[in-house]
């Protein structure tokens, strides 16, 4: 077994972490009788020899040897390495061309080549994956269908072998494997494409079981989504009514493999646990082919979810909540049914469905209404429905990088910090993502004053998380009665190298609800924020000064202080807080001009031009200043001072052009542009079409496939919001 992998100059060759010498104990390990270093193996191939897809010289050299422990049957954990092997060799190229078209000194040519080379090197030994279609070993009869869909080169003869297979094929998981690798292949051969729909078009109504007819329909819909029935709604729904009622219950779980530090072990220890208790896991990612393939047909997607969340089977839910994640984030649509029945699975027993409810409603903000009860009297009662009361001290700390709302996080004056995720979902306390906290921030988001008292609550625990304070600014006048807690919170705070972590969270808070009460405690933050992050804090603390405007002159002195401040942000935000604060432009403006001119980057100049726009007409004087920006070559610098010009001059002819062509230039300035157009109003005729053009438009402005942000639904929203408001507007001409 692995024979010449002496003669190999592993040395000389590169992977991700440098010399590949370690490799030869890596491919050693891969053969071991010992399961837990065949996958602390399989995670450094994963880690260092195929770091993040990537292919380098040695990775070229490990597939002679990876093609041979796969043909050897006395090598365990098969399946795993025909999953690597079809990894390496199946990253195309954009274009069959791309390769030769590009310049051997080019720095993506050595990459794209290490591709070529590793497809073409795996194909040439791809005959290995026929026989594993019969391997005694379901794992391996698991990862052949798709390695031989993507790398060998007979697609015709792949195909019948395949088909043949399902005839004889008894587990369950092959056989699905089986048929996405049939569909695999018709996607990627369009002389196949035809014959292959119609054999999955009647699989899909002939076969006797009906998970592998929701295969084929779904393989079908992604192969021919221009040809999907009409009433593929009804078919599915039916075929998953089946499938519940004719499932013969959680499979018996195997043999328990020890936990090993790794990766691949934490992946494989998730998807077990996804599984658990669950008679058909498998049909989450036929789900998923099928809604791909139904992409813009938000309404079916819709009912395919809504039927979903009314099956007895929690795991159906559980996937329909997973699943409409995916459809709200890209399309915009009708969803106050769909989250009402979300709001619902709050009260289940199953804590998986409970953290999938509460992850996808975290997301949603005003869309989240409709599930507001059900948040409400989650965090009254908890899931089983009795009295929930939180403990003080009990609460874990998450650690999270400063400004990153996508994960758990807390602001508090002292306390160590314990890693993410302890304690159990559904507990008491508050435990993170998964717990009450998680209930709490979507029902503040949502903007319901029922969050407040909560809010109150919580702001008495050891720790807070992070985003709970971002979502004060929702909730209205009713949130003032937590300005004194927040103001305690933030006198507790050090002020050492962690205030920006701690202090920046409270300070948004006590913006948000005016809490000009807490002035002596931002002024102490103000005054005694460390080197570390200096600027940042000084911003943060600034903003909350402007927020409480003249309630603030006590500030006066010490905001005056920073109007020179090297920090183009801290000075421009001083600025502005001493507007807020009394209202003389004396300093003001030519404090903020300064950043305006030709030396300032661009950055400093829309932190200028925002600074000026908030002030409004009483800085007229600044208009000419402001002008020279409207040609920048920097798209942010035009819209922010575009708008700025509107709101201290009201000269639209001169700002509106620079923001429509920014609307069409960047997707991303369409909220900004669009709240400057809902106040010009009439001004702003000349924006009726794309207005009117964006409100039809069914997928959001910022959608983006395989990533998200936490906000991104929120944006949207807020876009059509104030797209329906400068329509109103114009209609009406003015207020």
């Amino acid at each position: 077994m692995l024979t010449g992998i002496e003669e190999v100059d592993w040395a000389s060759l590169g992977h991700a972490y440098g010399p590949a010498d370690d490799v030869p104990e890596l491919l050693r390990g891969l053969a071991s009788a010992d399961p837990a270093e065949r996958e602390t193996a399989l995670d450094g191939m994963y880690g260092a020899v195929h770091h993040q897809g990537d292919v380098y010289d040695s990775t070229l050299a490990c597939i002679p040897f990876l093609l041979e422990l796969v043909a050897d049957p006395g090598v365990q954990d098969r399946g795993c390495i025909v999953e690597l092997l079809t990894s390496i060799g199946g990253i195309e190229l954009d274009d069959e061309e791309e390769l030769d078209a590009l310049d051997p000194d080019d720095e993506e040519f050595i990459p794209a080549a290490n591709y070529a080379m590793a497809a073409a090197a795996i194909a040439a030994g791809a005959d290995v994956f026929l026989g594993l279609v019969s391997d005694p070993d379901p794992e391996v009869r698991l990862a052949a269908p798709c390695a031989l869909a993507s790398l060998h080169s007979e697609p015709a003869r792949v195909l019948t072998l395949l088909r043949e297979r399902l005839t004889v094929e008894r587990d369950n998981e092959v056989r699905l494997a089986l048929v996405a690798a049939v569909g695999r292949i018709a996607l990627r051969h369009a002389s196949l494409r035809a014959e292959t729909v119609d054999w999955l078009d009647w699989l899909a109504r002939a076969a006797h079981d009906p998970g592998l007819r929701l295969a084929a329909l779904a393989q079908r819909a992604r192969c021919a989504p221009g040809d999907i029935p009409d009433d593929v709604v009804p078919w599915v729904t039916g075929l998953l009514e089946e499938i519940r009622t004719t499932a013969r219950g959680p499979a018996s779980p195997g043999t328990e493999r020890a936990a090993t530090p790794t990766l691949i072990g934490q992946v494989r220890e998730l998807l077990e646990e996804h599984a658990a208790g669950r008679p058909a896991p498998w049909t989450e990612e036929l789900l998923r082919t099928l809604h791909a393939a139904l992409d813009d047909r938000v309404d079916d997607r819709i009912a395919l979810i809504l039927a979903q969340l009314r099956s007895p089977d929690w795991g159906q839910r559980s996937d329909a909540i997973w699943l409409c994640g995916g459809l709200i984030r890209i399309w915009r649509g009708r969803y106050e049914e769909v989250v009402r029945l979300v709001g619902a699975q709050l009260h289940d027993p199953e804590p998986r469905l409970r953290e999938a409810a509460t992850t996808f409603l975290e997301r949603l903000f005003e869309l989240g209404a409709p599930a507001a009860d059900s948040l409400a009297a989650r965090l009254s009662t908890g899931p089983s429905g009795a009295r929930g009361r939180t403990r003080p001290g009990r609460t874990p700390q998450g650690r999270t990088a400063p400004g990153a709302s996508h994960r758990t996080s807390s602001a508090s004056g002292s306390g160590d910090d314990t890693g993410p995720g302890a304690g159990a979902a559904g507990s008491s306390g508050f435990v993170g993502r998964s717990g009450r906290d998680g209930a709490l921030l979507a029902l503040a988001r949502a903007g319901d004053p029922r969050a407040v008292p909560l809010l109150a609550r919580a702001l008495e625990e050891r720790e807070v998380r992070r985003e709970l304070l971002y979502a004060m600014d929702g909730l209205g006048p009713s949130a003032a009665m937590l300005a004194p807690l927040l103001r305690r919170r933030l006198a507790e705070v050090d002020l050492d190298e962690r205030l920006y972590d701690r202090a920046a969270p409270l300070l948004y808070a006590l913006a948000a609800v005016r809490g000009a009460q807490a002035l002596p405690e931002v002024l102490r933050v103000l005054r005694g924020a460390p080197s570390n992050r200096r600027d940042w804090v000084r911003e943060a603390a600034l903003r909350a000064l402007a927020a409480f405007g003249p309630a603030a002159r006590e500030a006066v002195p010490d905001i005056r202080g920073l109007l020179d401040a090297e920090s183009a942000t801290v000075a421009t935000t001083a600025a502005h807080a001493l507007w807020a604060a009394e209202g003389d432009r004396g300093d003001v403006l030519p404090a903020l001009e300064r950043w305006l001119g030709p030396g300032a980057s661009g950055a400093d100049r829309c932190a200028a031009a925002q600074a000026l726009g908030e002030i409004g007409p009483a800085a007229a004087a600044s208009a000419e200043a402001l002008r020279p920006g409207l040609t920048s070559r920097d798209l942010w610098v035009r819209v922010r001072c575009a708008a700025a010009l509107w709101r201290v001059s009201g000269d639209a002819s001169a700002a509106l052009p620079v923001l429509l062509a920014a609307w069409e230039e960047n997707r991303h300035a369409r909220v900004d542009v669009a709240e400057c157009l809902a106040e010009m109003g009439p001004a702003a005729s000349d924006a009726q079409l794309v207005i009117l053009t964006e409100l039809t438009r069914r997928r959001r402005h910022n959608a983006r496939e395989g990533a998200s942000g936490s906000h991104d639904i929120h944006l949207d929203e807020k876009l059509l919001t104030l797209c329906r408001a400068a329509l109103a507007r114009m209609e009406r001409g003015g207020f």
